[in-house]
């Protein structure tokens, strides 16, 4: 039910929400996890959105991305912007062990659209995409909290994380 809500509230914010994207600009945290990469390495970003700003910043490091995410119409919006990656329509909880194999996973602003209860199983695939020394970079929630957001750019929305103190538990884990 909760991963309806996400894709429909996405599928109807569509560039609402891409206009102020990166609020709370990334590119610090981008340029160290671009520069703990390989050359021209594959990266994996989990809820994509539109592809902007996070996959265009790789992009033009060099990196080669495959976008997921859970809306189709950000998907559609992504491709738009990064024609050079490939992005599908395709929520993260699905995911399998191995599922795929890359050099680095980004997950800005998605983790948190999905119950908590279910990061540490997400984690632990992630891990299965990465080699010995793959890199991740992702967003948590900042305090613990769950439930609904009745007006995120004219939506409802779901959110669920804890704090900082049991994400960082999850992601050493």
């Amino acid at each position: 039910m909760t991963n309806e809500l996400v894709k429909h509230g996405y599928d109807e914010i569509g560039g609402r929400y891409a206009s102020d994207r990166d609020r709370w600009p990334s590119k610090r945290y981008l340029g160290r996890f671009s520069r703990k990469l390989p050359r021209g390495a594959n990266v994996l970003d989990l809820g994509c959105g539109t592809g902007v700003p996070i996959d265009r910043y790789l992009i033009g490091k060099g990196h080669k991305i495959v976008g997921l995410d859970i809306s189709g119409n950000q998907v559609a919006l992504a491709r738009r912007n990064n024609p050079a990656a490939k992005y599908e329509a395709k929520d993260i909880q699905e995911l399998q062990d191995s599922e795929y194999s890359v050099d680095g996973v980004v997950s800005i602003y998605a983790i948190f659209h999905t119950p908590r209860e279910t990061h540490q199983g997400l984690f632990q695939k992630l891990r299965s995409f990465l080699p010995k020394g793959g890199v991740i970079l992702v967003s948590m929630g900042a305090s613990e909290w769950e439930g609904s957001e009745k007006d995120f750019y004219g939506t409802t929305m779901f959110w669920s994380h804890f704090g900082p103190e049991k994400n960082r538990s999850l992601i050493e884990a």
